[in-house]
């Protein structure tokens, strides 16, 4: 389900658009779409948002990095960022409603790409690296076994997941045990545990003998 939605006059202190913009340019129309997770909404722009990779912000912490991300979690309802191909998802506070939420968000997605500044600050990568103390240290013996599972990963299952507002990354494979992590609108998800067992397990299954289960990390 999808819809168009136009800007505004909102009063948010996340102004880019107009102190940068030039003063011909117009007002974009940013596109909605919802996702399985109803805490969950994915916002595209019309334009590339990340060249290479994805970007999962978990907190404002971590949101630090993006002025864009940083600009969304200071609303204060929104507990999660993420930056895929063409989109931007965002999810929410449990109790929080996107009725409230929705324009304001609309607004700074907007005045970010309106004033065409950087994704990311200077010294932050903008894309995505697992971090070696979240993986596992993979046997090499299973060297042809995770080639694999990376490749069905990459061509069969992450397509699908974008188109749902988020991400699943290979973690590690060890005795049969895939380990995934989940990222934008799949974490948390209600549905995330039966996409995971139902779809993922059972297609690393079919074409992996050597898996036996698959799990979240």
């Amino acid at each position: 389900m999808s819809e168009t939605a136009h800007r505004g006059a909102l009063a948010h202190p996340y102004h880019l658009a107009q102190s940068l913009a030039p003063p011909h340019m117009h007002a974009m129309l940013i596109e909605t779409e919802s996702t399985p997770n109803p805490a969950t909404l994915k916002f595209l722009p019309g334009r590339a948002v990340m060249e290479t990779g994805t970007r999962d912000f978990a907190s404002p912490e971590e949101a630090e990095a993006s002025p864009l991300a940083s600009a969304l979690f200071s609303l204060g309802d929104v507990t999660g960022v993420f930056f895929g191909r063409e989109f931007v998802s965002v999810t929410i506070a449990p109790g929080a409603e996107w009725a409230d939420v929705k324009p304001d968000v609309l607004g700074i997605v907007m005045d970010h790409f309106l004033a065409e500044v950087p994704l990311f600050n200077a010294a932050s990568a903008g894309f995505s690296v697992p971090a070696e103390d979240e993986g596992f240290a993979d046997d090499p013996a299973d060297a042809d076994i995770i080639d694999q599972i990376k490749e069905l990963i990459e061509t069969r299952v992450r397509p699908a997941v974008a188109n749902d507002g988020g991400d699943i990354v290979y973690r590690g494979f060890d005795k049969g045990n895939v380990y995934l992590k989940m990222q934008g609108a799949c974490a948390g998800c209600p549905s995330s545990t039966a996409t995971l067992k139902n779809g993922i397990e059972s297609l690393l299954k079919h074409y992996v003998p050597e898996v036996t289960a698959v799990h979240a990390v």
